[in-house]
């Protein structure tokens, strides 16, 4: 077919052409309106689930910061050994330094000190209720963690710590606590304390484990400081 058959062929009368140029084509059915994100309502069980995370979070938030203000007040501990305190005396007698400073080597030995001490009082009242004091200063994270350890070590030295339990702490706050153990002279309290800057031990024959821990409380605030 030849181009002049092309443009000599009549045109068929028909429907009006389409004007495209008035709007322009839609090539999706959805309305142009429609086209924003949805915003759909939370559900009620969405809510309480992140009311409930939330809470959680700020818990544990709450957690942290005070157990990070307790480190803070606690770790810069400071011991000594005052000639009196809580009715008993120091013993500065050559025995009595060498049974002190054997107690705290053993004891530096076992957990990593700062600083450590060792010291037997008197009481005045009676020779055979000498009390023995050891430990030291050290930035402890789990003091009551510690504490056990240092326990379970005495035990294997001297003998099982029976009748372990926490008694009151006082105003230094930590942890403290107090049994039974035995030795060459026969059963005696021992008890301890451990906070975030320190951990001392104390041996007390002669005294049942009620009188030790009351004592032992007084010997602490007359021995440490912050």
């Amino acid at each position: 077919m030849s181009d002049a058959n092309l443009t000599e062929s009549p045109v068929d009368d028909g429907p009006d052409p389409i004007d495209l140029t008035d709007e322009p084509i839609q090539l999706s059915r959805r309305d142009p309106a429609a086209q924003e994100p949805e915003h759909r309502p939370v559900s009620r069980r969405r809510r309480i689930a992140l009311a409930a995370a939330l809470a959680v979070g700020l818990a544990g938030v709450g957690a942290l910061g005070v157990g990070g203000w307790r480190v803070l007040a606690q770790k810069d501990a400071h011991l000594n050994a005052p000639e009196k305190v809580a009715g008993l005396t120091r013993d500065d007698s050559e025995r009595a330094r060498s049974t002190a400073e054997y107690l705290r080597d053993g004891f530096a030995a076992d957990i990593e000190l700062d600083r450590s001490f060792g010291t037997v009082y008197r009481d005045p009242t009676d020779e055979k209720r000498a009390v023995l004091i050891f430990g030291g200063t050290t930035l402890l994270w789990q003091p009551e963690r510690d504490l056990d350890t240092l326990f379970g070590l005495m035990t294997d030295e001297t003998g099982k710590v029976t009748g372990l339990r926490e008694v009151d702490a006082g105003r230094l706050g930590g942890v403290m606590k107090c049994g039974t153990t035995s030795g060459d002279g026969g059963d005696f309290a021992v008890c301890g304390w451990a906070d975030h800057g320190s951990t001392v031990m104390g041996m007390f024959p002669g005294r049942s484990v009620d009188d030790s821990a009351t004592l032992f409380r007084k010997l602490r605030e007359g021995i440490q400081s912050r």
